[in-house]
Order: structure tokens, then sequence, then C-alpha cells
């Protein structure tokens, strides 16, 4: 038996998942950090201990190796491994891979005004790639350093992302990286190199950012520390991994061109596969590049289902979802966005929520949120229609919000599409996707289409798509009056 590894290297904690080439789960393990190890304030400043990573990676990989070593299956099953985590974030190591600071995570805002200067040295390569180096990118961060801090950055030998990282400590190989992970650093993912201004007008030493190349590449084995701490074999792969959003979207199943995947969480994040680059230039969406050489294009709207838990009761929940299909299509008009500003379908940092009509009836209300989802969700396929982009009759969706099934029909009814709901969403799934496009396979897409199993699929219902059609045109009509959209 074949197996392969991915692991997962998060905001809260890591996770290794073990499967064969047909997507079946043998062995996972999680662990979180510690709370120690992550540090924030009131200033925007969120910073990590990277040790953590090394040592939830090296707990999680040694759980799922005995798992299997007590299932009577040897580590050396395990052909290959890849990694995937955190986009944007910031790591500056030494020439042995030890960290010389914290890590500047990918969601901390101090150097917001430095990537202003950012933006003006990178302009021609941002109105190229259809990007907006902020805050949340890493080269920012770099500048931020370089201003700041820069004996830090004097002492560091490589410049890297959480991914690279850890498969320096795996493999014993540095200086490496992919372009998933490199977008967010100011790599070119069209002409694939460095472009000249991080040296010429950031000042940025180019000779310590990593050697790029496609996700999936083979990079080397596992190294002997690492093999002693995990047990692990030294014979297995190492393979080049991905952001965790690019991961998540392979275990999703979208990987060919036509294909997206809806994950409703928190938010609303939605990312394809199309076969050219897609410019908006609005910023509202942008592209990775796909690990075959297609591209990967999303956006992520402000709005998504903390709108549920945050309007209504968790206890209530089971309740509402058995009626919400019952109480819909309502008669009530929703953008469910808590908090102001929005990003996707449409940019504007002044966007509040509304609700048109009103009721006493908590199931009614539910239910318009609901709707309310799907509407945002149509305008956004709608907006990336408008930018040239290919979107089929079925859609890859994962997150939270699948625990719905009220929400799921609604959604495929709204959008006249089939939802596939994948069994393993998890970005360790996908880097376990990257590390068998090794294991025989001529492609990672398709790798994708052998190893990924879906839960259930839902279909629209017949004529329901029309019945939503008039309550959608006047959430659009409400979006244009306020100046949101044309």
């Amino acid at each position: 038996m074949t197996l392969v590894l991915g692991i997962d290297v998060g905001t809260q904690g890591a996770r290794a998942m073990v499967v064969d080439l047909q997507g079946n789960l043998q062995a996972q393990a999680t662990s979180p950090f510690p709370t120690s190890a992550i540090l924030a304030n009131e200033s925007g400043w969120f910073e990590q201990n990277p040790s953590s990573w090394r040592d939830a990676t090296i707990a999680v990989v040694s759980q799922v190796v005995n798992q299997l070593r007590g299932e009577g299956v040897p580590s050396e099953a395990i052909a290959a491994l890849s990694v995937t985590s955190t986009s944007g974030t910031l790591c500056l190591v030494d020439g042995a891979g030890q960290p010389v600071r914290d890590a500047i995570m990918y969601s901390d805002t101090r150097s917001s005004q430095v990537a202003k200067r950012v933006q003006s040295a990178g302009a021609e390569l941002a109105t190229k790639l259809g990007i907006l180096f902020s805050a949340s990118y890493a080269l920012s961060k770099l500048a931020w350093v370089q201003a700041n801090e820069p004996r830090m950055l004097n002492r560091a030998r490589w410049l890297l992302s959480p991914t690279d990282l850890v498969i320096g400590w795996t493999s014993g190989v540095w200086g490496q990286s992919d372009w998933t992970n490199a977008l967010k650093w100011g790599y070119d993912v069209v002409d694939l190199g460095w472009p000249a201004f991080i040296g010429d007008s950031l000042g940025i030493d180019t000779h310590k950012l990593p050697v790029v190349g496609s996700p999936g590449r083979p990079l080397g084995h596992v190294c002997q520390s690492m093999a002693e701490a995990t047990g692990l074999s030294t014979k297995t792969l190492v393979v080049a991994g991905s952001t965790d959003g690019t991961a998540s979207q392979l275990a999703s199943g979208a990987c060919s061109p036509g294909d997206w995947n809806s994950t409703l969480g928190t938010t609303l994040v939605l990312k394809g596969v199309t076969q050219e680059l897609i410019s908006d230039p609005q910023g509202r969406i942008y592209s990775h590049r796909h690990p075959d050489g297609y591209w990967l294009p999303g956006g992520a709207s402000s709005a998504g289902a903390d709108s549920l838990s945050t309007r209504f009761d968790a206890d209530d929940l089971p309740n509402l979802n058995a009626t919400a299909l019952d109480h819909s299509p309502t008669d009530l008009i929703v953008y469910p966005l808590v908090r102001k500003g929005e990003r996707f379908p449409f940019a504007n940092s002044e966007a509040q929520g509304f609700a048109l009509g009103d009721t006493n009836d908590e199931r009614v209300r539910y239910a318009a949120h609901l709707e309310g989802l799907a509407y945002v969700e149509r305008l956004c396929f709608q907006l990336l229609r408008s930018l040239g982009a290919q979107v089929g009759d079925a859609l890859h969706v994962a997150g939270g919000a699948t625990k719905s099934q009220a929400g799921l029909q609604i959604r495929a009814d709204v959008l006249d599409a089939h939802l596939l709901v994948p069994a393993l969403p998890q970005g360790a799934m996908g880097a376990a996707i990257l590390a068998a496009s090794n294991c025989g396979f001529d492609s990672v897409a398709d790798t994708a289409r052998a190893m990924v199993r879906y839960a259930q699929t839902v279909d629209p219902r017949d004529n329901m798509t029309a019945a939503y059609d008039a309550p959608y045109a006047r959430f659009v009509a409400a979006c244009a009056e306020r100046g949101y959209v044309a």
C-alpha cells in the first residue's frame, strides 16, 4: 500500500493526515500551539514563535506514524509528504534554519504605511498581476523589518514562508519555495522570476530570497534528524508545498479549468481555475498560479456565516435549519455583513449590511439570512463571469456552513448549480495531494480528481431558481442604490 502525508501548520495548531492514493483516510492527528507562542496586541501586531510550529509538527507526524504502526503499516509505506501553511507570514531564519525573530503573521497590520511605498515601487508588477501590495503581503512586512529592525534582517540568511520553513526542517533543504507562497513576497508568477524592484527600489538583498518553483516538485527526502524525531523513513520524498488557500482548493476537488470552490465559513471565499490570468482593475480578486500552470483567481467577501453565529442563538440553530426551507423564499432582503467594509463582490470600505423588510418570526429572519448569503455568492459569480471567468454548473463547496442542509439547498437553488461537498476538505488533504502527484499521476489536477471523494451532492430543485430570481434582483437593486455596484 502506497501512502502520502500532508502537514498543515495553521494559526492555532498543526494537523497531519495520511491517505492512500484513492483518497482514503488512514491516519490523522492534531496538536494545538501553546497560548504563550501567540503574541498579539491592540496595535495590530500579531506574531508567533516558530519553535511551536516545529514542536507541533513533530507531535502530529509522530502520532500518525504510531497510528500506522499500530495497524501493522511501516513508516516506509509513506512515499511522499508535503506541507501547507499561512500565506503572507514572514519568517527570518539563519543558515541552519533557526529563526532570528518571531514570525510576523499574515494578519499583522504594522506595515500598513510602508506598504504604500512597496505598492509604488512595485506598481508595474501589481498592475500586471492585478494585485495590491497591502500589509497582508510578506514583502510589506519585510520592508517594515528593513526600516525598523535592520539588525534582524542582517542576521537572516533566508527569508521564508512558514511552508518553506517546515519543509526545511523536514528535509534539511533550505532556500526553496513555491510560487503560491512567493506571490505575496513580490514574485512575478507570470514570468516566473524575482522582479528587479525588490533589490533596486526597496534595497532588499535578493540573495536571501528562496529559489521558486511549482508546488509539488521534489525537493529531497526526510532528513535524519526529522526521521529520528518522528519515526518517518529517510526514504520518504519531500515535495514543495503551497499556501493554505491553494491546498484547501485542491482538497475540494476544484482543480481543472472551469472548476470553482466556494468556502463559506466566517467569511465567503471563492477560488477557481482558469486557463488565462484574469485581471480586475478594482483589485477585488487576485490570482495564484496553479501547480500545473493554470491560474487560480479568487476573492474573499467580508460577509459570511458569522452573521448567523452573531445574530442567532446557537441553541436555536438546529431548529432554525430544520424549518428554513419551509419559509424560503422570504419577502425579506438581507445583506449579511456584520462589520463595516466589503472586499468582494465589490470593494467599499464604508459598506454596511442592510435588511429590507421586517418580521417577528425568527424562522423567517434566519431563512432570509441564508438567502442573503446565497445572493452575495451569486453576485460574486456574476462579477467573475463579467471578468471573463468560466464557471461550470457544479461547484465544490466547503466550510462550516456545509453543516446546514437548508443553507446548501438554498445556495444550490439560488446559484442553479450542483454543490459537491468534499469528504476531506482540509488543507492537510491538499498537501497530501501535492505529495501524491509524484506517485504515478500525470499532473496535480489528475491527482486531485483521483483522490478527492465527496460526502454528498446537493442538486437545485425544479423551478426554485426562478423563484429566487425576483428577490435576487431586489438584492442587487438595493446594492446599486447604496452605490455598492453599478
